[in-house]
């Protein structure tokens, strides 16, 4: 019943916008793959390219198994990118790698959102798995008045909530140095950057659809904690 409650129409928008930027990534991101830059170089020339460009010779790029499954791991400095981008010199890869490879300039230089999102991950991951478990048990056992154990649930959470909406600014600071990267670097044309900009503008809808959820998703535990006043 906590999960079918009265609550849940709150969360309807937020599904409908997640499943709506999963479908625009998916779609931008094929139309774009087809489409190759009039440079021809490969996405992990160009993210090797830039990072050395950058003074950033200490980071790796590998290749990992898997369809959009790029990323940065700021632990181990390396970048990432998957195999559909790898070695592609389409204007979509291109994009997604220097979008990668934004994040890495961003940990090389200190970039303060970054540090701070890196700093709450633990207690964000944490929060985020034992959040609902403690919530629900306590909402099930309270009788007189909200239960501490749902506090601590909100609390929880809050750091999760906390940890998702730092990660918005950090995205579109990776996107904007990406396309001004590509565009200094004479990787992609005017036009092509467009066709890029657009990829990366898909792949932050979904960072916006997901904070759009940890948001409903913790107004809703202040809800359900009110019903039992």
């Amino acid at each position: 019943m906590f999960f079918w409650d009265y609550t849940f129409v709150l969360l309807i928008p937020p599904l409908i916008l997640a499943l709506y930027a999963q479908q625009k990534v998916r779609s931008t991101y094929k139309h774009f793959s087809s489409k190759y830059a009039s440079s021809r170089i490969s996405a992990s020339e160009v993210a090797q390219r830039i990072l050395n460009a950058k003074g950033a010779t200490d980071v790796k790029v590998e290749r990992v198994p898997g369809q959009l499954s790029d990323h940065y791991d700021p632990r181990k400095r390396v970048l990432r990118l998957s195999e559909g981008v790898y070695k592609s010199p389409s204007i979509a890869a291109l994009g997604i790698a220097a979008h990668e490879t934004g994040h890495a300039l961003q940990h090389h230089a200190g970039y303060f959102p970054l540090q701070i999102r890196n700093t709450i991950y633990p207690v964000a991951s944490f929060g985020s798995s034992l959040a609902f478990p403690i919530f629900l048990i306590g909402f099930i056992f309270s009788r007189q008045g909200p239960s501490i154990l749902m506090d601590i649930g909100i609390l929880l959470f809050a750091g999760a909530v906390a940890f998702s909406v730092l990660t918005l600014p950090v995205e579109f600071n990776a996107s904007r140095r990406a396309l001004d990267l590509l565009r200094d670097g004479n990787y992609l044309k005017q036009d092509e950057l467009a066709g890029a900009r657009r990829v990366l503008s898909a792949a932050a809808l979904t960072y916006v659809a997901a904070t759009a959820m940890a948001l409903m998703q913790l107004l809703r535990l202040f809800l359900l904690r009110g019903s039992r006043r």
